[in-house]
C-alpha cells in the first residue's frame, strides 16, 4: 500500500493546549492523523510507536526544550529523515540559525495560519494532498 493513500501521520509537540487543539483540528480536517504531546519527554515515548511522518515542535518547553528535542530525533537513524519543524513565537534570526544547527527543516511563527501548516507538510511530505473531510 503506498503511504499517502492512508492518512498522514503528524505529531504537534506543544506545551500549549490551544496550539495543541488549534493544530490537531486544523490537520484533522484535511484527513491527517494527529498525534500531540505536552513536551520532549512526551513526544520521544510516543515517535517510536506512532512513526510520525512530519512533526511539529515548539521551541520553548519545559523539562526538553524543542532544540533538544529536535536534536535526539534527528541523531536516530530511524527519524533523522523525518521533518521536524520548529514552532516559535519568536521570530528572530537567532532562533531560525540554532533550529537548523539542531537539523529542523523549517521554522514557524505562532501563531500561524491553516495556510502555512499545510504549506510546510506540502513542502516536506511529497505527495500529500489534503483531503478535505465533510463536518458532521
Amino acid at each position: 500500500m503506498e503511504q499517502h493513500s492512508e492518512s498522514l501521520k503528524v505529531m504537534v509537540i506543544d506545551d500549549s493546549k490551544t496550539i495543541r487543539r488549534t493544530a490537531e483540528t486544523l490537520l484533522k480536517k484535511v484527513g491527517c492523523d494527529v498525534i500531540t504531546a505536552i513536551d520532549g519527554f512526551d513526544a520521544l515515548a510516543k515517535i517510536a510507536d506512532s512513526r510520525p511522518g512530519i512533526i511539529f515542535v515548539d521551541i520553548m518547553m519545559p523539562r526538553l526544550d524543542g532544540y533538544q528535542t529536535c536534536a535526539l530525533i534527528k541523531n536516530n537513524s530511524a527519524f533523522k529523515s523525518t521533518p521536524v519543524i520548529m514552532l516559535s513565537s519568536k521570530d528572530g534570526l537567532f532562533d531560525k540559525a540554532k533550529g537548523r544547527i539542531v537539523g529542523s527543516d523549517q521554522y514557524l511563527t505562532k501563531p500561524f495560519s491553516r495556510e502555512e501548516l499545510l504549506g510546510a507538510i506540502k513542502n516536506h511530505v511529497p505527495g500529500f494532498v489534503p483531503q478535505e473531510q465533510p463536518t458532521i
